[in-house]
C-alpha cells in the first residue's frame, strides 16, 4: 500500500523511459531501444489509470513483443552483407603451379581460376612446377595450397 499511495507511477515510467532512450542514445547498437518503447506504453497506461500490475504487465510484454519482432529485422538491415571478392572464388580451387613453390626462398606461382597468385605451401614442403595444388586459404594476397597426391598438371 505504500508503493502506490506515494510514488507517481507516470513519473517513475517517464524517468525510466529519460533514462533508457539516453542510453540507446549513447550506444552504437540497439541496447534498450526494446524496453524504452515498453516503458512508453506503461507510462501511457499509468496515464489511463491503469493499476500497477497492469502496467508492468505492459511493459514486459511491448518489450519482449518488440525485441522479438524488430531485432531480426533490424540486423538484417544493420549488418553488412558479405559480398565474395576474388580470393573467396578461389578457395578450395585447383590450380597448376607456375613456378615452383618454395617456401624458405619465398617464391611461387600458381594460375587459379583464371588468375596467376603468389603461392606458398601449408606444409612447407617444395611443390614442383606444373603440379596440381588445391587452394586452402588466402593469407594477404598470397594463396597457401596443398598438393593434389601423385597430380602433375600441364602448364
Amino acid at each position: 500500500m505504500f508503493l502506490t499511495t506515494h510514488v507517481s507511477f507516470p513519473m517513475v515510467w517517464l524517468v525510466l523511459f529519460i533514462a533508457l532512450a539516453g542510453i540507446e542514445g549513447l550506444t552504437a547498437g540497439l541496447i534498450s531501444i526494446w524496453f524504452c518503447l515498453g516503458s512508453l506504453v506503461a507510462l501511457f497506461a499509468a496515464w489511463m489509470g491503469a493499476n500497477l500490475v497492469v502496467q508492468v504487465g505492459l511493459f514486459v510484454v511491448v518489450s519482449v513483443l518488440t525485441m522479438a519482432l524488430i531485432r531480426p529485422l533490424a540486423r538484417k538491415w544493420w549488418l553488412p552483407k558479405a559480398e565474395k571478392t576474388n580470393a573467396d572464388r578461389i578457395l578450395d580451387g585447383q590450380g597448376v603451379v607456375m613456378e615452383a613453390i618454395d617456401n624458405l626462398r619465398a617464391q611461387g606461382q600458381i594460375k587459379v581460376g583464371g588468375g596467376v597468385w603468389t603461392a606458398r605451401s601449408a606444409d612447407d614442403s617444395v611443390i614442383p612446377e606444373g603440379s596440381l595444388v588445391r587452394v586452402l586459404r588466402i593469407e594477404g594476397v598470397k594463396a597457401i595450397v596443398e598438393r593434389l597426391e601423385n597430380e602433375k598438371g600441364e602448364t
